[in-house]
């Protein structure tokens, strides 16, 4: 479906203004903004940095020439207002927090850094290059000075990452979108997300036990790229292993240290689960009461495989990729040994079933189960014309075939009545091995494709304000 913007305009667009683009995200990667709620205050309910990065981004909106919002602090947006004023508007929601940056990286996380084509560091991929991507994308038509007849928005959201409380509190106190897109997977179009559960297991610690800690992963939606144990043991005594090293932690204490290869909770083909690691190494040398055992031998039906076939809740289906289900955060907590579990699923399975199968396993090991959330799989029409525009957008840009797909990840779309997800990651791209994905070491993203995401959201955005004008 046409509109009034070229693609050769957009690219040109988007070669234009790259140098500052660059400079932008920059700015914003730069910025640690992994939500703490401990450090909430007044128009932070996030922490001080996503607050920091919020301002950052809004500040870059309004170089742009884009009017500004800031939802006390829970998220911000931009406005491009319509030639009337009933407030009909489509959006595209980014997110400007990040996940911890863990360990592993061969450049410092919060610098953006340039390499062979790529950019690095936490944030490039997931979300903030895409955040800015947008603003530039919306700037486009505030450079025209003209008004469409619907109202163009592009929310900012600032807790993304810690269960996107930012949105819950944008659906209560504003009005929905026609429709909306989120640049926070693939392309072409992502039409629907598998439902979710997260959960946890949990042991009592025994006072008299050999495992004094347990602790690894530093997100409950990241595949945990170290973990250790603190053992009652002499460390000279204990022999090391593939990716496990061990020291001394004082008097008749030992410390274990595993090593994996971290990545998203949602694709965790090709990561290495630290937890599995350390758990193997236990379980291996023979550490441990029954009690500790029984719970080590339950994260191992966890760890073993990432499709839940270890605790009987494998499923798959004809819409979406199989289950899977990753062991994430383990802690140490209120004498508990704490192991938390993020959980994507397909249609054929409810999450009332995956809780009571997760009941049961723990109860055979004498440790119990608990749903901390549950969230129903979500879908969207591929025929619907708004998908059709979006893959024309990216079609058009890329002469590449466009067809939607699902996927296991959990955006914003499933918080509006009417949104999908739309980039920037293009799959026709193959990066090199020393680019890390996104939640893992080296998160990083080609330059070129997120130029051309630039370019795709300017048509999308012009495609989509064209189909609402003639209804």
């Amino acid at each position: 479906m046409g509109g009034v913007v070229r693609a050769a305009e957009a690219l040109a667009y988007a070669d234009e203004v790259w140098d500052c683009y660059l400079a932008d995200l920059a700015e914003l990667v730069a910025v640690p903004s992994v939500v703490d709620t401990g450090d909430a205050r007044d128009g932070a309910p996030w922490g001080r940095a996503c607050r920091e990065a919020l301002d950052r981004a809004l500040g870059i909106a309004e170089r742009l020439g884009l009017a500004t919002c800031d939802g006390d602090g829970y998220l911000g947006w931009t406005e491009l207002p319509r030639a009337e004023s009933d407030g009909r508007h489509v959006a595209a929601i980014a997110h400007v927090d990040v996940v911890p940056a863990g360990s592993g990286w061969d450049t410092d996380p919060f610098a953006l850094a340039r390499r062979q084509g790529y950019l690095l560091g936490r944030g490039v991929l997931d979300d903030k290059g895409a955040a800015v991507a947008m603003l530039y994308a919306a700037a486009f038509f505030a450079r025209l000075g003209e008004r469409r007849g619907v109202g163009l928005r592009c929310l900012l959201g600032a807790s993304e990452e810690a269960g996107m409380q930012d949105v819950r509190w944008y659906r209560a106190h504003h009005e929905q979108p026609l429709f909306c897109f989120t640049p926070d997977a693939a392309f072409p179009v992502c039409c629907g997300e598998k439902g979710g559960v997260n959960a946890c297991f949990a042991c009592e610690v025994d006072a008299d036990g050999a495992i004094v800690s347990l602790c690894g992963g530093t997100a409950r939606n990241a595949v945990p790229d170290a973990a250790e144990a603190v053992l009652r043991a002499d460390a000279a005594g204990l022999p090391t292993g593939a990716g496990v090293t061990v020291e001394a932690a004082g008097p008749g204490l030992a410390r274990v240290r595993a090593r994996g290869t971290g990545g998203h909770a949602a694709m965790p083909g090709g990561t290495v689960n630290a937890v599995g690691v350390l758990v193997d190494y236990l379980l291996g040398i023979g550490v441990g009461t029954s009690r500790e055992r029984s719970f080590l031998e339950l994260e191992q039906s966890l760890l073993s495989c990432t499709d839940g076939s270890g605790l009987g809740i494998d499923a798959t289906d004809d819409l979406f990729d199989p289950l899977t289900c990753v062991g994430t955060v383990l802690s140490t907590d209120g004498g508990r040994f704490v192991q938390q579990l993020d959980i994507r699923f397909p249609k054929s399975t409810t999450a009332g079933a995956i809780g009571a199968a997760l009941a049961s396993a723990a109860a055979r090991r004498g440790c119990t189960a608990e749903v901390t959330h549950a969230r129903d799989p979500y879908f969207v029409d591929p025929k619907a014309p708004e998908v059709q525009v979006l893959l024309g957008a990216y079609a058009e840009v890329t002469e590449r075939e466009a067809r939607p797909f699902t996927i296991g990840g959990g955006t914003y779309a499933h918080h509006f009545d009417h949104a999908v997800s739309f980039g920037p990651l293009d799959p026709a791209d193959e990066p090199p091995a020393w680019v890390g994905p996104e939640h893992g070491a080296n998160e990083g993203v080609s330059e070129a494709a997120l130029k051309r995401a630039l370019a795709v959201y300017v048509l999308a955005f012009d495609r989509l304000l064209t189909l609402y004008e003639r209804r």
